[in-house]
């Protein structure tokens, strides 16, 4: 099964700064500190590498998780508008 399929090139890119990004590099550098203070290290000082390398992990993963609901969504809805197109005697116009 394949992550993102061809036909998701033709969306716009989600914002680089978007809730998954943010939230899931917060969980790596969390997830840094919480390795630093496992092993008694100081928390804040040591592996400073490690946490930028889980804060960019993060990053990347929550771009691309993000990415791909924005995919699904897009999807769901040219299925519901393809079925209203196909079916208009059941969506009437509101008369007002």
């Amino acid at each position: 099964m394949v992550f993102l399929p061809d036909e998701s090139r033709s969306l716009p890119p989600p914002p680089l700064f978007n809730k998954g990004s943010v939230w899931l590099g917060f969980a790596g550098w969390m997830s840094a500190l919480l390795n630093n203070a496992f092993n008694k290290r100081p928390i804040i000082r040591a592996g400073v590498h490690r946490q930028i390398l889980f804060v960019t992990l993060g990053w990347f993963v929550g771009y691309q998780l993000v990415k791909r609901a924005e995919y699904v969504y897009a999807k769901a809805d040219r299925e519901l508008f393809e079925y209203i197109r196909h079916h208009p005697v059941d969506f009437h116009a509101p008369t007002g």
